[in-house]
């Protein structure tokens, strides 16, 4: 209800009580560089703790049908029958940003239902991938060997969004050099997040990721108000950005056109039609 008709569900939504008792993890990063699996290995590490883990598998949609391949979830088959673990993958539906308007609802009702780890993997779409900052306790950015000179990686945005930035795929080559590049790029800055090296595919440094991680859970589950309010005003933020964008879609088809028109007669400009639809 929440993904398909997100004001209809509004009411619900609106019963579950005060959110954020579940710790929330984002998992980011370009395509290609193993971010499903590791998600796969992470689940696997909380259950060993007896953790239940709920994932948001946001996957690209298709422009003509809005549906989407769901791959992360086939990637994730070895859990399906663990009631500790709950899998929802969802197609992004054009929402920008890697996540998709129903995503902050998925984790407000995972949170609700009690899991005590939620798992939100982007769509990965490179460096605009950041909304994923707002509605995430801690974020961990997914590379990989090969993905580009320093200048590459040093641009703004998805580079500036991580808690944790794993070089993934470690046994290849050209780990060791991704990592001296993410070093150097950090030196300097007044924060300096910690840079891991990870096989995904092998399980090697997956549990040093998840004790890295598990240091920010601790204080988030000592009651840590910073922490606790940043998710809470990633999802209002979030909850908005969406009505919004749902309220201007609705909107734009019928008026868009006749305000066209009025731009076309020079009657209005671009900028005073857009202004127009907004209000």
């Amino acid at each position: 209800m929440a993904e398909d008709d997100p004001e209809g569900a509004s009411e619900m939504l609106a019963r579950l009580g005060v959110p954020g008792k579940a710790f929330v993890v984002g998992v980011t990063g370009p395509p290609g560089t193993g971010k499903s699996t590791l998600v796969d290995r992470l689940i696997g590490s909380y259950r060993s703790l007896g953790l239940r883990v709920g994932v948001v598998a946001v996957d690209p949609s298709s422009p003509f049908t809005g549906g989407a391949l769901l791959g992360d979830r086939i990637r994730m088959t070895k859990h399906a029958d663990d009631m500790g673990v709950f899998i929802r993958s969802m197609a992004s539906r054009g929402w920008t940003g890697g996540l998709s308007r129903a995503t902050s609802q998925a984790i407000r009702l995972m949170d609700a239902a009690g899991f005590d780890i939620v798992i939100l993997e982007t769509v990965g779409i490179g460096q605009s991938d950041i909304e994923v900052v707002g509605v995430s306790h801690v974020v961990v950015v997914v590379i990989m060997p090969g993905l580009g000179d320093g200048v590459q990686a040093s641009k703004a945005g998805l580079m500036e969004a991580g808690d944790f930035y794993v070089v993934n795929k470690a046994d290849i080559e050209g780990a060791d050099a991704m990592v001296v590049n993410l070093l150097s790029l950090f030196r300097g800055r007044p924060r300096s997040p910690p840079v891991l090296k990870v096989s995904a595919l092998s399980g090697d440094g997956v549990e040093t990721l998840r004790s890295a991680i598990d240091v920010a859970r601790s204080k988030f589950a000592s009651g840590d108000p910073a922490l606790r309010l940043k998710g809470i005003r990633g999802m209002i933020v979030e909850t908005a950005r969406g009505a919004v964008l749902a309220k201007l879609a609705s909107v734009s088809e019928s008026k868009a056109g006749k305000l066209a028109e009025e731009v076309m007669a020079g009657r209005l400009s671009v900028e005073a039609a857009a202004e127009r639809l907004a209000r």
